[in-house]
């Protein structure tokens, strides 16, 4: 079966990107997934993203890692299906999207920049002290529709993420389910730069919308930093995290950002190749 696919990237973070409205594409082959998501067996991608039909909004966004399997939200993968639903007709330039997470909101503006209400972050615990061997780590967890550890850094740009990254998202503290790992270099009152180690990704990734929400509500409710935000993302693009500070906890928050369509192909699913190995580094 041959199907109809769309690269994007929301801020460095790029998806490949799928009209499922009439539901035909085996998205629960995680091994079918995963070769599509490879770079080198498949496309390449951070993630598969099905635009699905809904009963509930005017879409539902079905968001595959590239291994396959299916996670609850992805911010920039989220402000990138809105762009492409709307493109393809399925919704208008203001919308609601089903997820995992529950409806979220979207908004396409004329500028090519798009603004998602994200879920409400739940589950802190702050100042979180880790031991990763022999050596003690704290950071800050949240959930900001996918879990983050969150850990402050002098220069991000210069430091290893890699290594102490996949540590800490198989320490057993973010056990059975595993968490993103940000680490951050923050500029008072209102800005930062941040790199993402990404759970199913199992690398360092372009960009990460959940994380930069996870970035900004930490530094605005331990360290008095102010929004909106601005963070730059790994892949040299900005994203902005703004909403309402109030009763010591940040709520309504927004995430607004750039999102490009890179191009349009086709693939047959019946010849992927699915290979021994998916590399997708």
């Amino acid at each position: 079966m041959k199907i109809t696919f769309t690269k994007m990237h929301g801020a460095g973070n790029d998806f490949v990107l799928i009209d499922d409205r009439e539901g035909l594409v085996p998205w629960e082959d995680h091994f079918l997934m995963a070769a599509i998501a490879s770079r080198r067996n498949g496309i390449g991608c951070e993630g598969i993203i099905l635009v699905q039909p809904s009963d509930k909004a005017d879409f539902r966004m079905r968001f595959l890692n590239p291994d396959g399997t299916e996670v609850s939200m992805c911010g920039n993968g989220a402000r990138c299906a809105a762009a492409f639903a709307h493109a393809i007709g399925a919704s208008g330039t203001a919308l609601t999207m089903e997820t995992m997470c529950g409806l979220v909101d979207a908004q396409v503006k004329k500028d090519g920049t798009v603004c998602v209400w994200m879920p409400e972050p739940s589950k802190r615990n702050y100042t979180l002290t880790l031991d990763v061997d022999g050596e003690t780590i704290t950071g800050h967890f949240i959930d900001t529709g996918v879990p983050h550890f969150v850990v402050q850094v002098p220069n991000v740009s210069m430091f290893n993420i890699v290594d102490l990254g996949r540590k800490l998202r198989l320490h057993p503290a973010f056990s059975p389910d595993g968490a993103n790992i940000d680490f951050v270099t923050l500029r008072p009152p209102n800005r930062m730069t941040m790199r993402t180690y990404e759970r199913g990704v199992e690398a360092e990734s372009g960009a990460c919308g959940t994380g930069a929400v996870a970035c900004v509500v930490v530094a605005v409710e331990t360290l008095d930093f102010t929004l909106p935000a601005k963070v730059k993302t790994s892949s040299g693009f900005e994203l902005i995290v703004d909403g309402d500070w109030r009763h010591k906890k940040c709520t309504g928050l927004t995430l607004t950002g750039p999102t490009k369509f890179v191009y349009t192909g086709e693939i047959d699913l019946d010849t992927v190749d699915m290979g021994t190995e998916i590399d997708n580094a």
